[in-house]
Protein backbone atom coordinates (compact mmCIF):
# COMPACT_ATOMS: atom_id res chain seq x y z
CA UNK A 1 0.00 0.00 0.00
CA UNK A 2 2.81 2.41 0.89
CA UNK A 3 4.51 1.74 -2.46
CA UNK A 4 1.23 2.50 -4.23
CA UNK A 5 0.71 5.72 -2.28
CA UNK A 6 4.25 6.85 -3.18
CA UNK A 7 3.27 6.84 -6.89
CA UNK A 8 6.67 5.77 -8.19
CA UNK A 9 6.64 5.86 -12.01
CA UNK A 10 8.37 2.47 -12.23
CA UNK A 11 10.27 -0.08 -10.16
CA UNK A 12 13.99 0.58 -9.70
CA UNK A 13 16.36 -0.89 -7.14
CA UNK A 14 19.86 -0.07 -5.95
CA UNK A 15 20.97 -3.58 -6.91
CA UNK A 16 19.99 -2.79 -10.49
CA UNK A 17 22.09 0.38 -10.71
CA UNK A 18 25.20 0.15 -12.93
CA UNK A 19 27.83 1.74 -10.72
CA UNK A 20 30.61 0.82 -13.12
CA UNK A 21 28.97 3.06 -15.73
CA UNK A 22 29.02 6.04 -13.34
CA UNK A 23 32.47 6.02 -11.68
CA UNK A 24 31.86 9.46 -10.15
CA UNK A 25 29.49 7.81 -7.66
CA UNK A 26 30.77 6.14 -4.51
CA UNK A 27 28.81 2.91 -3.92
CA UNK A 28 29.62 3.16 -0.23
CA UNK A 29 27.97 6.57 -0.07
CA UNK A 30 24.86 5.19 -1.80
CA UNK A 31 24.76 2.30 0.69
CA UNK A 32 24.91 4.83 3.51
CA UNK A 33 22.02 6.78 1.97
CA UNK A 34 20.10 3.50 1.69
CA UNK A 35 20.09 3.25 5.50
CA UNK A 36 17.75 6.27 5.35
CA UNK A 37 19.34 7.98 8.32
CA UNK A 38 19.14 11.19 6.28
CA UNK A 39 15.38 10.66 5.99
CA UNK A 40 15.09 10.10 9.73
CA UNK A 41 16.98 13.35 10.29
CA UNK A 42 14.85 15.34 7.83
CA UNK A 43 17.82 16.11 5.56
CA UNK A 44 17.79 17.15 1.91
CA UNK A 45 19.34 15.03 -0.85
CA UNK A 46 20.17 16.67 -4.18
CA UNK A 47 21.06 14.45 -7.14
CA UNK A 48 22.59 16.61 -9.88
CA UNK A 49 23.90 15.75 -13.33
CA UNK A 50 23.17 15.75 -17.06
CA UNK A 51 20.24 13.82 -18.49
CA UNK A 52 20.42 10.04 -18.70
CA UNK A 53 22.95 9.31 -15.94
CA UNK A 54 20.57 7.50 -13.59
CA UNK A 55 19.36 10.23 -11.23
CA UNK A 56 15.71 9.16 -11.40
CA UNK A 57 16.75 5.51 -10.98
CA UNK A 58 18.57 6.41 -7.77
CA UNK A 59 15.74 8.63 -6.54
CA UNK A 60 13.13 5.90 -7.00
CA UNK A 61 15.40 3.20 -5.56
CA UNK A 62 16.18 5.30 -2.47
CA UNK A 63 12.50 6.13 -2.14
CA UNK A 64 11.65 2.43 -2.16
CA UNK A 65 14.31 1.84 0.51
CA UNK A 66 12.62 4.51 2.64
CA UNK A 67 9.22 2.85 2.21
CA UNK A 68 10.69 -0.52 3.16
CA UNK A 69 11.95 1.05 6.39
CA UNK A 70 8.52 2.36 7.29
CA UNK A 71 8.72 5.96 6.06
CA UNK A 72 5.95 7.59 4.05
CA UNK A 73 7.08 8.74 0.61
CA UNK A 74 5.60 10.81 -2.22
CA UNK A 75 7.09 10.99 -5.72
CA UNK A 76 6.18 13.82 -8.12
CA UNK A 77 7.80 15.41 -11.16
CA UNK A 78 8.77 19.07 -10.77
CA UNK A 79 6.43 20.08 -13.58
CA UNK A 80 3.47 18.25 -12.07
CA UNK A 81 4.23 19.67 -8.63
CA UNK A 82 4.38 23.29 -9.79
CA UNK A 83 1.33 22.92 -12.05
CA UNK A 84 -0.66 21.40 -9.19
CA UNK A 85 0.36 24.16 -6.77
CA UNK A 86 -0.38 26.89 -9.35
CA UNK A 87 -3.82 25.43 -10.04
CA UNK A 88 -4.55 25.17 -6.32
CA UNK A 89 -3.44 28.77 -5.84
CA UNK A 90 -5.85 29.93 -8.55
CA UNK A 91 -8.65 27.95 -6.90
CA UNK A 92 -7.83 29.29 -3.39
CA UNK A 93 -6.90 25.76 -2.34
CA UNK A 94 -3.13 26.24 -1.98
CA UNK A 95 -3.06 25.57 1.76
CA UNK A 96 -4.69 22.19 1.24
CA UNK A 97 -2.18 21.21 -1.45
CA UNK A 98 0.78 22.37 0.63
CA UNK A 99 -0.52 20.27 3.51
CA UNK A 100 -0.82 17.26 1.20
CA UNK A 101 2.78 17.59 0.01
CA UNK A 102 3.91 18.28 3.55
CA UNK A 103 2.58 15.09 5.09
CA UNK A 104 5.05 12.48 3.89
CA UNK A 105 8.38 11.94 5.60
CA UNK A 106 10.13 12.03 2.20
CA UNK A 107 9.05 14.06 -0.83
CA UNK A 108 10.84 13.21 -4.09
CA UNK A 109 10.79 16.00 -6.71
CA UNK A 110 12.13 14.74 -10.02
CA UNK A 111 13.57 16.59 -13.03
CA UNK A 112 13.74 20.15 -11.74
CA UNK A 113 15.14 22.48 -14.39
CA UNK A 114 14.38 20.45 -17.51
CA UNK A 115 11.47 22.61 -18.70
CA UNK A 116 10.36 26.23 -18.10
CA UNK A 117 8.30 26.64 -14.94
CA UNK A 118 5.12 28.56 -14.19
CA UNK A 119 5.57 32.34 -13.64
CA UNK A 120 4.93 32.04 -9.89
CA UNK A 121 6.91 28.80 -9.54
CA UNK A 122 9.60 30.29 -7.31
CA UNK A 123 7.13 31.61 -4.74
CA UNK A 124 5.07 28.40 -4.74
CA UNK A 125 8.17 26.22 -4.42
CA UNK A 126 9.49 28.42 -1.61
CA UNK A 127 6.26 27.96 0.34
CA UNK A 128 6.51 24.19 -0.04
CA UNK A 129 10.16 24.01 1.01
CA UNK A 130 9.48 26.32 3.96
CA UNK A 131 6.60 24.05 5.00
CA UNK A 132 8.88 21.00 4.99
CA UNK A 133 12.01 22.70 6.37
CA UNK A 134 13.37 20.71 9.34
CA UNK A 135 10.14 18.67 9.37
CA UNK A 136 10.48 16.30 6.42
CA UNK A 137 13.11 15.23 3.91
CA UNK A 138 13.22 16.33 0.29
CA UNK A 139 15.03 14.54 -2.54
CA UNK A 140 15.42 16.62 -5.71
CA UNK A 141 16.93 15.56 -9.03
CA UNK A 142 18.07 18.26 -11.45
CA UNK A 143 20.11 18.66 -14.60
CA UNK A 144 21.16 22.13 -13.46
CA UNK A 145 23.81 22.95 -10.83
CA UNK A 146 22.48 24.88 -7.86
CA UNK A 147 24.21 28.09 -8.94
CA UNK A 148 21.85 28.14 -11.94
CA UNK A 149 18.64 27.72 -9.97
CA UNK A 150 18.02 31.46 -10.14
CA UNK A 151 17.58 30.96 -13.89
CA UNK A 152 15.45 27.86 -13.34
CA UNK A 153 13.00 29.75 -11.13
CA UNK A 154 13.38 33.12 -12.83
CA UNK A 155 13.98 34.81 -9.47
CA UNK A 156 17.47 34.85 -7.98
CA UNK A 157 16.37 36.19 -4.59
CA UNK A 158 13.72 33.52 -3.99
CA UNK A 159 15.99 30.80 -5.41
CA UNK A 160 18.64 31.81 -2.88
CA UNK A 161 16.08 31.56 -0.06
CA UNK A 162 15.03 28.12 -1.30
CA UNK A 163 18.62 26.90 -1.43
CA UNK A 164 19.36 28.37 1.99
CA UNK A 165 16.79 26.01 3.46
CA UNK A 166 17.57 23.02 1.27
CA UNK A 167 21.32 23.13 1.83
CA UNK A 168 21.19 23.72 5.59
CA UNK A 169 21.07 19.96 6.28
CA UNK A 170 21.99 18.37 2.97
CA UNK A 171 23.78 15.77 0.92
CA UNK A 172 24.68 16.77 -2.63
CA UNK A 173 25.69 14.14 -5.19
CA UNK A 174 26.81 15.14 -8.68
CA UNK A 175 26.81 12.39 -11.31
CA UNK A 176 29.38 13.23 -13.98
CA UNK A 177 29.14 10.08 -16.09
CA UNK A 178 27.82 9.33 -19.55
CA UNK A 179 24.18 9.05 -20.54
CA UNK A 180 22.88 5.48 -20.54
CA UNK A 181 20.75 6.23 -23.58
CA UNK A 182 23.64 7.74 -25.57
CA UNK A 183 25.89 4.84 -24.57
CA UNK A 184 23.41 2.35 -25.99
CA UNK A 185 23.21 4.34 -29.22
CA UNK A 186 27.01 4.31 -29.50
CA UNK A 187 27.00 0.55 -29.02
CA UNK A 188 24.53 0.21 -31.86
CA UNK A 189 26.62 2.52 -34.07
CA UNK A 190 24.05 5.32 -34.25
CA UNK A 191 26.48 7.82 -32.76
CA UNK A 192 30.27 7.69 -32.40
CA UNK A 193 31.22 10.39 -29.91
CA UNK A 194 30.32 11.32 -26.35
CA UNK A 195 31.37 14.93 -26.88
CA UNK A 196 27.74 16.05 -26.87
CA UNK A 197 27.31 14.99 -23.26
CA UNK A 198 27.85 17.89 -20.87
CA UNK A 199 28.92 17.60 -17.29
CA UNK A 200 28.10 19.52 -14.15
CA UNK A 201 30.83 20.58 -11.71
CA UNK A 202 30.81 18.76 -8.41
CA UNK A 203 29.40 20.69 -5.47
CA UNK A 204 30.52 18.35 -2.73
CA UNK A 205 28.35 17.14 0.10
CA UNK A 206 26.85 18.58 3.21
CA UNK A 207 27.14 22.26 2.42
CA UNK A 208 26.57 25.08 0.01
CA UNK A 209 28.15 24.97 -3.51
Amino acid sequence: MAMSIAKFPFVRTLDGFEYEAQPSLDPGQIRELATCRWVANGDTLLLLGPPGVGKTHLAVALGREAVSKGYTVQYVSAMELISTLARAHNQTALESRLSQYGKSKLLIIDELGYLPLEPDAAHLFFQLISRRYERGSVLITSNRPVMEWGEVFGDQVVATAILDRLLHHSHVLTVRGDSYRLREKRRSGLIKSSSAVSTIPATGEGGSP
